[in-house]
């Protein structure tokens, strides 16, 4: 592909769909190559437009507002960065061939919801999965849970980051996990998955990169596995490499290959599955940058950002593995706008480490303002920096500092 000038007529141009911080190392790492980028988002300020050359705030659900936007700025290639789009409308975008689709108007529809994606693993592939039934009303989801057994998993089919989602344990716990569904979904549907347990040693997310090889056709590649945990359906921390067999790894690189063949296109896909010694069952996949996998940016030779960047281009990628090195979250911890950070001095000093403040108009006590990176010689020493540097971080709040401003 060749490359023009930002703000030219030559300009390669891509606009993101989705603006958050994820999309916005997706920025950054575009901008590096020379490309022109608009980001759009729900709400105005998101990590990603403070570093796009536009920005543009619309309800990405609302297709003709989106289509509107599309038409104006003329984007080259289209890039989701959430689910919750108006994927109807991106199928017309590619089919009057007014922009390329990442990875595909296809794909962005199928992994909007859970229902799509697992209908397409389960029942199109044939790929080993934990037991599961949809259901769009109490009682549906009361037989679901006789037929999985319990414990189990409810999940809105449209959500992210683990909202929405719920343990049941008791038929008791029925009422309050469906309604604690229908009003975190990203999209108002009343549509949710009841999952059966299944016996894991851990869970990975196995980095799918698709990109034109030498010969110029697509081909697959993988980076090491990414090891997580999740808390409440959200990850807290990650680390790389995962250790598993050769047997299991084997095993996820056919499911993370067949599901992303079947998806099609070019881009990073993030493939979530659970390992049992040798065992392998697909979870859920996403056809953007993971979260859990923000680790690459200590890990890697080019991290999940660059090699998605470089991907949708059309260029080379390399998935060298660089140094283990792990991830942690750092919480809000306050609700409230334009909070601040002390103890980033601290955390930078801790060996390895590094910091990405993701700057976020608005905090909430549980939502992912930042992340500590570290790398090491080794996973566990890894994973110990990052959650040192994590703590060490501290919100704070600035409404005292404001009044106190304004009073004076």
């Amino acid at each position: 592909m060749r490359i023009g000038t930002p703000i030219s007529s030559s300009a390669t141009r891509v606009m993101l769909l989705g603006s958050g911080e994820l999309g916005k190392e997706v920025v950054i790492a575009l901008q590096r190559l020379g490309v022109e980028v608009i980001a759009v988002d729900r709400y105005a300020d998101a990590p990603a437009q403070q570093v796009a050359h536009r920005a543009h705030v619309v309800a990405m659900t609302d297709g003709t507002a989106l289509r509107k936007i599309i038409e104006a700025e003329k984007p080259h290639l289209i890039v989701p960065e959430i689910e919750a789009i108006a994927t109807d409308m991106l199928v017309e975008i590619e089919r009057e061939t007014l922009a390329e689709v990442i990875p595909t108007a296809r794909a962005a529809q199928l992994t909007m919801n859970r229902e799509g994606i697992r209908r397409l693993a389960a029942e199109e592939l044939g790929l080993k999965t934990s037991p599961y039934v949809f259901a769009s009303t109490v009682e549906e989801v009361r037989a679901a849970v006789a037929k999985v057994g319990l414990p189990c998993l409810l999940k809105p089919v449209m959500s992210s980051s683990g909202k929405g989602q719920s343990v049941i344990k008791s038929e008791n716990d029925i009422g309050k996990a469906w309604d604690y569904a229908m009003t975190s979904g990203r999209v108002a549907q009343a549509r949710v998955i009841v999952e059966g347990f299944i016996k894991f040693d851990f869970e990975i997310t196995l980095l799918t990169v698709r990109a034109k090889g030498a010969s110029g056709a697509v081909e697959t590649t993988f980076c090491e596995p990414i090891g997580h945990i999740q808390v409440d359906g959200d990850y807290v921390e990650s680390w790389q490499p995962q250790r598993m067999t050769p047997v299991a790894l084997k095993k996820a690189q056919d499911i993370a290959a067949r599901v992303t063949g079947a998806l099609g296109g070019r881009g990073i896909f993030g493939v979530e599955m659970f390992v049992a010694g040798d065992d392998v069952w697909f979870s859920e996949v996403s056809p953007r940058p993971h979260d859990t996998g923000m680790v690459t940016m200590a890990s890697q030779r080019q991290s999940e950002f660059d090699l998605h960047a470089r991907a949708i281009l059309g260029l080379p990628v390399d998935t060298t593995l660089a140094s283990p090195a792990a991830s942690a979250v750092i919480y809000g911890g306050l609700d409230e706008p334009a909070i601040a950070f002390d103890g980033v001095a601290e955390a930078l000093a801790v060996p390895g480490s590094d910091l990405r403040l993701f700057g976020k108009p608005e905090s909430f006590k549980k939502r992912r303002m930042g992340v500590a990176l570290a790398h090491a010689a080794d996973t566990d020493s890894a994973r110990a920096n990052a959650k040192l540097a994590a703590a060490r971080v501290r919100p704070v709040s600035t409404s005292f500092h404001t009044q106190k401003v304004t009073a004076s």
